[in-house]
């Protein structure tokens, strides 16, 4: 009965310990930027940790339902943080496995275009490793356009706390 209990207590705590394991996420930092456009494009940058902790530079255009000219001189909407709630980090990570993105080109876009915004893609991998994209008009492909919504997203879905 003493082995029967030591072997339970020894595969509970080898669970345990793979389960944080798989808990672990490849990314250590996630960095999407929105760049400006001849219009009234969102202008924010959007770091996410593998804690889930994560920044907001808002600069222009991210909270305004009709933007209008005289936005252009308002200041910046400000530094916002917050913990991006666990299964849209899941959803996030998910998207970034989808897009293979170490096989991801380092820059997409028609630059024939003058006044589209570009979106930067930053990944920094647990294994010091990064990879970094470029992608003028947004249009990458049908997955990075998925992922650059989701980032969206995650501005008005999160509780994000104004800090500067």
């Amino acid at each position: 009965m003493k082995y029967l209990l030591s072997l339970f207590a020894f595969i509970f705590l080898l669970s345990c310990n793979s389960q944080n394991q798989n808990a672990k996420s490849k990314y250590s930092v996630i960095e999407y930027e929105a760049g400006a456009c001849f219009g009234f494009c969102p202008v924010y940058k959007m770091t996410i940790n593998a804690d889930r902790t994560a920044v907001l530079e808002a600069e222009h255009f991210n909270f305004t339902k009709t933007p209008s000219k005289d936005d252009f001189s308002k200041e910046r909407e400000g530094t916002f943080t917050a913990t991006i709630k666990e299964s849209d980090y899941k959803k996030l990570v998910s998207l970034l496995d989808g897009l293979n993105v170490q096989s991801l080109k380092e820059n997409y876009g028609n630059h024939n275009i003058t006044d589209l915004s570009s979106a930067y893609l930053r990944i920094k991998f647990a294994d010091g490793t990064s990879k970094n994209v470029k992608d003028y008009g947004k249009h990458g492909s049908e997955k990075l356009t998925e992922l650059y919504q989701f980032f969206e997203k995650l501005k008005h879905n999160q509780q994000w706390v104004k800090v500067k």
